[in-house]
């Protein structure tokens, strides 16, 4: 509820005043011959009802007051209109994401728990997950249902795809994802910890491709590079751990990057995965426009009514029972 006129409770002020002054009056004497009419006569509850008249009269004219105020119940509506982005998640997940840099956890398991963490960050968006070794398919197409992406998400693992490095195969999977999307803004977030070796797209034929759609590429290269400890079963001494060389294009994915309008990231460790996914989060906010529709139910009348009846109760009694002799 609210008050289109606020400024009459000032009026409130003057309820004193109005109250003190018809309370004063002046000394008046009356000569009787006789008091006997007088004797026996029970006068508690008139004079009870006469002290009861100025709280009827103050009581009136607060409702008066409020009313005038033009008290007012106030619905509101709201109508959001969203222009989303949709994005789609493009993970390596070669045999190399095994690599242990990324202490306690591997590069796949840290990307994953990284990932998770901005698909459930993301409002009104569409999310996708393409995942890619030798090559590249589509693990969850475009959804709002995080909760479904975010699972899919869990049950990738590596074998799930024949070993190899296929960044061009795993970005134009998921152009061809995106570009029939009609959403405010495309986005690839293509995560990777090597080189090309392996499809039959190039990754900057697959860049060229985004750009024809409108689609903005992010690029992650995961991984310290150079010797990084790496996990091998051995038949007879079980898992043991030797140091292998993993290089990371930079070039390639800087230039996927500048290509389509996106922005190159290294992320050397779980922290800095984690600041990119907030840099990116910033990058791309949705556009959310809100309408509101009010509507307004005059109350003064609820009030109005019992103020007039109060004051014509009290006008009665008045000039009625507690009529008064000058």
């Amino acid at each position: 509820m609210e008050f289109r006129h606020p400024y009459f409770f000032l009026l409130l002020l003057l309820i004193p005043v109005l109250l003190y002054f018809s309370r004063k009056r002046r000394a008046v004497s009356m000569s009787f011959s006789t008091t006997v009419p007088f004797e026996g006569q029970v006068w508690s509850l008139r004079l009870l009802m006469y002290r009861f008249l100025p709280l009827l009269r103050a009581v009136s004219l607060i409702l008066f007051v409020v009313a005038l105020a033009r008290p007012q119940d106030v619905t509101a509506e709201r109508e959001y209109q969203t222009k989303g982005v949709d994005i789609v998640v493009a993970l390596d997940i070669s045999g190399s994401m095994l690599a242990e840099d990324f202490k306690p956890e591997n590069r796949l398991s840290v990307a994953k728990q990284e990932a998770i963490k901005f698909i459930r960050g993301r409002e009104n968006d569409r999310m996708g997950l393409v995942v890619f070794a030798r090559k590249a398919f589509t693990q969850c197409p475009l959804t709002l249902d995080y909760d479904v992406l975010t699972s899919l998400l869990k049950e990738v693992r590596i074998g799930m795809i024949p070993d190899g490095t296929a960044i061009g195969m795993g970005l134009a999977t998921a152009v061809n994802r995106l570009r029939s999307s009609e959403a405010k803004s495309k986005v690839i977030i293509l995560l990777t910890d090597g080189e090309n070796n392996a499809g039959n797209i190039d990754p900057i034929t697959a860049a060229e491709l985004a750009k024809t759609f409108n689609i903005k590429a992010y690029t992650i290269g995961v991984g310290r590079g150079g010797l990084v400890p790496f996990p091998v079963n051995d038949p007879l001494f079980g898992k043991r751990y030797v140091q292998a060389n993993v290089e990371i294009d930079e070039m390639t994915l800087k230039r996927i990057a500048d290509i389509t309008g996106g922005v190159f990231f290294r992320a050397r460790d779980p922290q800095s995965l984690s600041e990119i996914y907030e840099k990116i989060n910033q990058l791309e906010t949705t556009e959310v426009k809100v309408k509101e529709y009010r509507s307004y139910d005059e109350l003064f009348g609820y009030l109005l009514l019992p103020a007039l009846l109060l004051l014509l109760i009290e006008l009665l009694l008045a000039n009625t029972l507690l009529l008064k002799v000058p």
